[in-house]
């Protein structure tokens, strides 16, 4: 499942970056907060910061662009958890 979901995030992700004026936006950024929610809940604020190292590192080297500006739209599932 993880793979499956690292894999979606890096979809959704790059597309958001790459195409910051699609109508579909706010639609993909739903999703990102929905994984971020189930990533938490399966296991917790290490499983949020594992999920973003490698979401960054693989889409800041496939695009060049950095996907924290994300980071916010998992706030809420952790009072640790504050971007």
């Amino acid at each position: 499942m993880d793979m499956l979901l690292e894999e979606e995030l890096i979809d959704l992700m790059t597309f958001c970056l790459q195409n910051p004026q699609s109508p579909d936006i706010e639609e993909k950024k739903k999703r990102i907060t929905e994984i971020g929610g189930e990533i938490f809940m399966d296991g917790g604020i290490d499983a949020m910061e594992n999920f973003f190292f490698v979401l960054k590192n693989r889409i800041s080297e496939e695009i060049g662009k950095d996907p924290s500006i994300f980071k916010p739209l998992w706030n809420g599932f952790s009072d640790e958890w504050k971007h």
